[in-house]
């Protein structure tokens, strides 16, 4: 059993960790309240070879798998840019067409996600089955050559940042007539494909949209795989680097909070010329939050390990404790930050209520605390499924 990074994962952490102070929460914050998008952090990132550290090589990446990834989420949230685009265009689209995709969906889509000249979002949640992809109302339908995909989605983040949107649809078998899954990539311009925006009370540079598919008509290489049966194996695929890199996130957020309420406490004074930080009542409370964040960062390790071992489901299991403690350990420090730093801590000037939105989704999505539960009851636990 190794805690340690290798060199060269320790080169990246410390890299990742210079660009993301670079731009800082100031930054991340001033494009937020803008309405307009981290581009700048975004592309240099895209320039250095961080976005596309768990993509094959021979597409521009750098060959690693999801720790790498990881450590990238990690990192620029711990800088205060938690980037949520992260998760949706390397994690869960470079991963799924890496793995699923076409010789000439990887040739067409992996070179842009790597260097991060393109962006790829996910759709599969909608406002009648949520994230239930047995009940999925969107359909895909043969006609002629093509296929016309027709339904609704819902919290689909950065559509209008995004050149392609990888579509969950459900498709008839024709073997047996009942429908199964089946993923398409699907242009954001396509006629036929129009979004609104969703006001979420988050502060956040990436925006949530509900789209609307009318009757979309895509060419029969739009289908991601090479037939149909490629459909569920490539759902699952995104999942676990969804779940881990969602957990890193959280974890940089709480170490970023921590952070924060600690240079902050340990040098205020107001009683007798003792810092704030020296009384156990302030101390205590962010030792406590510090703990969770770290038994959070060594799960997320265990779970990236797994997943690049190719250890799938002993990695769904340490995905969704990841995910399941990172919501818990950020919303905690967060909170916890705030309140050691009093009035100073709702301010935009020390940046850590501006987190409080954020974090709080991270107990819902992209899967809620109650169905990761249910998961763990089930599966680890051997009881009867509840729903």
């Amino acid at each position: 059993m190794n805690f340690d990074l290798t060199p060269e994962q320790d080169q990246l952490r410390d890299a990742v960790r210079a660009l993301g102070r670079k731009y800082g929460h100031g930054y991340f914050v001033e494009k937020a309240k803008a309405g307009e998008h981290t581009t700048e952090l975004w592309n240099e990132a895209g320039r250095l070879g961080y976005l596309g550290v768990n993509i094959p090589t021979e597409y521009g990446g750098g060959g690693g798998g999801i720790t790498e990834l990881a450590i990238v989420c990690e990192e620029l949230a711990a800088a205060g840019c938690p980037l949520l685009l992260l998760v949706v265009s390397p994690a869960i689209a470079a991963t799924v067409i890496a793995k699923h995709g076409t010789d000439e969906q990887r040739k067409r889509h992996l070179p842009g996600l790597a260097d991060g000249s393109q962006k790829i979002v996910f759709a599969i949640t909608e406002p009648e089955a949520g994230s239930n992809f047995h009940r999925l109302g969107t359909v895909a339908r043969r006609d002629g050559d093509d296929w016309l995909l027709s339904g609704r989605k819902c919290y689909i983040s950065g559509v209008d940042e995004a050149n392609h949107v990888l579509v969950v649809a459900r498709t008839e078998d024709a073997s047996t007539g009942k429908l199964k899954p089946a993923l398409f990539i699907v242009p954001t311009d396509a006629p036929g494909l129009t979004r609104s925006k969703l006001d979420m009370e988050i502060l956040s540079p990436e925006n949530q949209f509900l789209l609307y598919l009318d009757d979309v008509r895509l060419p029969a290489d739009a289908l991601l795989g090479e037939s149909l049966d490629a459909g569920l194996p490539a759902l699952f695929a995104g999942l676990n680097p969804e779940r881990i890199t969602v957990a890193a996130m959280g974890a940089g957020t709480g170490r970023y909070a921590i952070e924060r309420a600690s240079d902050y406490t340990a040098t205020r004074k107001v009683w007798g010329g003792r810092s704030i930080g020296s009384h156990q009542g302030v101390a205590h409370p962010l030792a406590h939050a510090a703990v969770q964040v770290e038994l959070t960062r060594l799960m997320i390790n265990k779970a990236a390990t797994l997943y690049d071992a190719g250890r799938d489901l002993e990695a769904g299991v340490a995905g969704n404790m990841a995910k399941y403690a990172a919501g818990e350990a950020a919303a905690l420090a967060v909170d916890t930050a705030v309140q050691a730093l009093g009035g100073a801590g709702m301010t935009t000037e020390y940046g850590v209520a501006t987190l409080l939105g954020a974090v709080r989704a991270g107990r819902i999505a992209p899967v809620s605390r109650e169905m990761i539960l249910n998961f763990v009851a089930q599966h680890v636990l051997g009881q009867d499924k509840s729903y």
